[in-house]
């Protein structure tokens, strides 16, 4: 078993319940934890017998540029993507943050995390 850990990858995205965060969007974090059997590629040194790093940070920006009101809707499609697309991925954890949310106080960060496994 092995892991790789994918950490402050930075979105701009339109998520929100207010109609105002459509229209002038904010900024995201998103931090990907993804386990699976890695010794293959270790032997191998190919790429197709790993966690792709840029297939994940590929998959969370394409996710991310889907409007939804809820961060917990964009972690769900996050997951389910990565545990469709790359098969080796036994478990997968993700947090979505949104950066200064506009909640009424000096807030830096709000973040939702998920995970899922095979």
């Amino acid at each position: 078993m092995g892991a790789i850990t994918i950490k402050n990858i930075k979105v701009f995205a339109y998520h929100g319940c207010l109609e105002e965060e459509g229209k002038i969007g904010s900024e995201y974090r998103v931090d990907l934890k993804v386990k699976g059997d890695l010794s293959r590629a270790a032997k191998t040194d190919e790429l197709q017998d790993t966690m792709d790093y840029v297939h994940l940070n590929k998959i969370v920006k394409e996710e991310m540029a889907i409007r939804s009101k809820l961060l917990e809707t964009v972690a769900e499609r996050i997951l389910n993507r990565i545990l469709a697309e790359i098969l080796i991925v036994q478990k997968v954890k993700v947090a979505v943050s949104k950066i200064n949310p506009p909640i009424g106080g000096n807030v830096q960060m709000v973040t939702v995390t998920r995970s899922k496994s095979r």
